[in-house]
């Protein structure tokens, strides 16, 4: 069963990034906070749609739900 992009980046448009950062995270396969575990911050910012205002998002809402990034 295929997943609509829209169901695939539902986590992050709630939380409000941008198209851009949804479309980026849903590409690298990342589909809800817990997934960030498996990146590095750098491995999140070098995305290709990802912004400081949608890094800082993510990262109020990771420190919010005491999840970390890869090391």
């Amino acid at each position: 069963m295929s997943h609509k992009p829209q169901e695939l980046d539902d986590e992050w448009y709630r939380i409000g990034l941008t198209a851009p950062a949804r479309k980026a995270l849903v590409e690298a396969r990342l589909y809800k906070v817990s997934d960030l575990r498996k990146i590095s911050l750098n491995e999140l910012a070098a995305l290709h749609g990802m912004g400081k205002s949608s890094i800082a998002r993510i990262q109020q809402i990771m420190r919010a739900k005491k999840i970390k990034f890869l090391d």
